[in-house]
């Protein structure tokens, strides 16, 4: 899609950059909310890119070889809404008037799956460019895995817009500093660097020099002193798409709110209307009419619209490389339709081992490593690692390669200690199609990733996470590395479905169903401990239902035990000591509230019947939100404080999870 730019700036391309400049600011100040700064200010860097360099076609926008196009900075919506309308994608200019309203095509900032052209959800700074590094490592990887000599049916590149905000958030630090030592060369950042702020001048809290660290981080630095300067803008995108062995950042030299008389280079364009009168003296200055609004010149209309004709041809042109793909690797290519597609190919789970008593225990991380692997073997799309942490997350697939620099083909990610990075890049990867990603650390370390999480649960993406080491059974690390109130603040999350495996089976199973997940991501909480496999002799297994009864009694219940993870086998016991005191107990598994909430309220009623029977819930972890299930009658066992130094036995001990122990407490609420 090059075809240059002329050494001038021509009145054409001044035309269609001030287009985006007031169509922008326009939609804003009819909003009455938005960040006009940004789009103003980044409006020629946007426009030489999506005219001149990005390979995209407007028609088609899930094309598989498409550049990929981050909006970072997401307050800057307007931007790229901008540009999607003048290009030609499904998105109208009635849907631009009705910015930030219900509803609309045009939410504040960018949203995956509500606008089309729009390739993830920004909004909190730095996610985007994790998302950008994910999506550089898939199109690296599936180049590896699928391009045949004549045939670079994965041939494309990844671009990232980002302010100081995404250069101040430690997400962006994480993933550059992955991106460099990856060397992905077809990665290129555009940094706004307009040294404005919400607060003011980035002076007062910014003064680091940018460009020296991301060199450090083995990136390639072009600095471009005028950021509307067009030709010297293309030259630089084409120097950064000509370096294959780092990814590239191109410092602009911008203003804020470029245009605008009172405006410009001031803070207070960053996150407000510029109001009614300033608006009509930019249109002046910018040689717009000032009586007009959502005014869009057809001379520029049509420079912008030739987007269409040049993302047809260079589909078209990619079709017949695909074509001939199709026929000379037809292996490969019923592999590629698999991963772009999502389809799980036949006996995909072929591999994932069943688990018995005589097995012994096991403990639920060391079952998730078997299950992943065995998955791993017959389902190639299946990708990813953990941040530093592999040999004790078993996350590590024994069959593949490491995807480094010189390896783009394996599938095992040396993610580093950066869990923050490690979310936002396994969302990037899936969002580009073709892989299958997750991600693993101790649960005590999700708080690292709460940010990347929450906005893949926004994007319904079907992310893996695996946490492991899931309650104070830690032991000697301490209570730093001891999880107390994490599930459940996991499981405050809407839309993420939290799963805490009682044994090996439900290991097994568990794996089983997150493969198959497709509305949100999934989080796996797995035991250090080893636990044992239980006794499931005449037991209908529901856990795809969140919970089921694992051992009930000949006649009504005098109580209902009801424990998730590594307390299931406590209760199991409970219920024999009970049983010996001649009271009637009931053990309910408990994997996934998310997942038992889905299911019908007869089913509810069956496993824990909406009667006076007495519940006691037990789990290693904050009772918080346990009250829902343990009803009025009822009881929970839980951890109400930080944990402690000492072996996990001891620890468990201490803290009343013992047969025991929770026994009496059973007793006593049975009185």
């Amino acid at each position: 899609m090059n075809d240059g730019l002329p050494e001038g700036q021509t009145e054409i391309d001044e035309l269609c950059v001030n287009t985006i400049r007031t169509l922008s600011i326009d939609a804003i100040q009819k909003a009455n909310s938005g960040h006009p700064g940004a789009p103003m200010g980044l409006a020629a860097a946007a426009y030489v890119l999506w005219t001149r360099i990005l390979k995209h076609n407007p028609k088609n926008p899930a094309w598989l070889d498409r550049d990929r196009f981050v909006l970072s900075g997401g307050h800057a919506s307007m931007l790229i809404y901008s540009l999607l309308h003048l290009t030609g994608y499904d998105l109208s200019l009635e849907d631009i008037k009705n910015f930030r309203q219900w509803e609309s095509k045009t939410p504040g900032h960018p949203e995956f799956g509500q606008t089309p052209g729009v390739e993830t959800t920004t909004g909190p700074l730095g996610q985007g460019f994790a998302n950008a590094v994910g999506m550089a490592m898939a199109e690296r990887h599936l180049a590896a895995r699928f391009n045949r000599p004549g045939h670079d049916i994965v041939d494309h590149f990844t671009y990232v817009m980002c302010g100081d905000g995404d250069m101040m958030e430690g997400v962006a630090s994480e993933s550059a500093s992955l991106a460099g030592h990856l060397g992905l060369g077809r990665l290129i950042c555009l940094y706004d660097d307009n040294k404005i702020s919400i607060e003011g001048s980035t002076d007062i809290a910014f003064t680091e020099d940018v460009a020296l660290r991301f060199k450090s981080y083995n990136w390639h630095v072009i600095v471009v002193d005028d950021g509307n300067d067009l030709a010297a803008i293309y030259k630089t995108l084409e120097s950064a798409k000509a370096e294959t062995q780092k990814p590239t950042l191109i410092v602009l030299r911008t203003h804020i709110a470029f245009g605008s008389p009172n405006k410009q280079d001031s803070a207070d364009a960053h996150g407000a209307p510029l109001g009614d009168q300033e608006i009509a003296l930019t249109k002046e200055n910018l040689g717009f009419p000032t009586d007009k609004t959502f005014y869009v010149p057809e001379k520029a209309l049509d420079e912008f619209r030739k987007c269409l004709t040049k993302g047809d041809v260079a589909e078209s042109q990619w079709g017949k490389i695909y074509n001939t793909y199709k026929d000379n690797h037809p292996d490969l290519f019923a592999q590629l339709h698999d991963a772009v597609t999502g389809n799980l190919p036949s006996g995909w789970d072929n591999g994932i081992p069943e688990f018995a008593v005589s097995d012994g225990p096991i403990a639920t991380r060391a079952a998730s490593g078997k299950a992943l692997n065995g998955i791993a073997q017959n389902l190639l799309t299946l990708m990813g690692g953990s941040a530093d942490l592999a040999p004790s997350n078993k996350t590590y697939i024994d069959s593949d390669k490491e995807f480094q620099k010189d390896s783009y083909i394996g599938r095992n990610i040396r993610f580093g200690v950066r869990e923050h990075a490690m979310g936002g890049v396994i969302s990037g990867m899936f969002l580009h199609g073709g892989i299958r990603p997750y991600g693993g650390t101790f649960l005590a370390f999700a708080d690292y990733m709460r940010g990347a999480i929450r906005v893949a649960t926004i994007m319904k993406l079907p992310v893996i996470y695996v946490f492991t080491h899931d309650s104070i059974a830690v032991g000697e690390d301490g209570p730093t590395h001891q999880p107390v109130e994490h599930i459940a603040s996991l499981r405050a999350i809407p839309g993420l479905t939290v799963i805490r495996p009682a044994d090996a089976t439900e290991t097994a199973d568990a794996w089983r169903m997150v493969v198959k997940a497709s509305d949100g991501p999934v989080a796996l909480i797995l035991s250090r401990q080893k636990l044992p496999v239980l006794d499931r002799d005449g037991v209908k297994s529901s856990f795809e239902n969140g919970a089921y009864i694992l051992s009930d009694t000949d006649s009504k219940p005098d109580i209902i035990l009801i424990a998730t993870g590594a307390e299931v086998h406590i209760a199991l016991d409970v219920k024999e000591m009970l049983a010996a005191k001649d009271i009637a107990a009931r053990v309910v598994s408990m994997p996934s509230w998310e997942l038992f909430e889905k299911t019908s309220q007869s089913y509810k009623d069956t496993v824990l019947p909406s009667d006076s029977t007495p519940r006691l819930v037990i789990e290693a972890g904050i009772p918080m939100g346990w009250e829902r299930y343990c009803g009025e009658n009822g009881s929970i066992i839980g951890v109400s404080r930080f944990g402690a130094s000492a072996p996990g036995g001891t620890i468990f001990k201490e803290f009343g999870f013992t047969p025991d122990n929770i026994t009496q407490k059973a007793m006593e609420l049975l009185k």
